[in-house]
């Protein structure tokens, strides 16, 4: 079985993946004050796809929604519960390949 164009770590599988972003809202929502509240900012070390950053000028979270393969991990990994998911709207969010 060849295995050629199969990708080998998680930043290439990445790369294969399409988003087309809701220009009009995010469908990733953080509670700002919980995070604040939050010692570990443990979302920007879960999420596969690197969506979340915390701004410590800015004393908030980034969300970088377009990047989002909505896997779900937020809902479950944020241990304050401070993220809505929600699916993006029709014909909107990520669509997976295999290239």
């Amino acid at each position: 079985m060849s295995t050629q164009g199969i990708p080998k770590n998680i930043d290439d599988k990445l790369f294969t993946v399409k988003y087309k972003p809701d220009a009009s809202n995010s469908h990733l929502e953080p509670n700002q004050e919980k995070c604040k509240e939050c010692p570990t900012k443990i979302c920007t070390y879960f999420c596969p796809a690197h969506v979340y950053e915390w701004e410590e000028e800015q004393n908030k979270l980034v969300v970088g929604y377009e990047n989002c393969i909505e896997c779900g991990a937020c809902r479950i990994g944020c241990e304050y519960v401070s993220i809505e998911w929600k699916y993006p709207r029709s014909s909107c969010g990520v669509t997976f390949k295999h290239s």
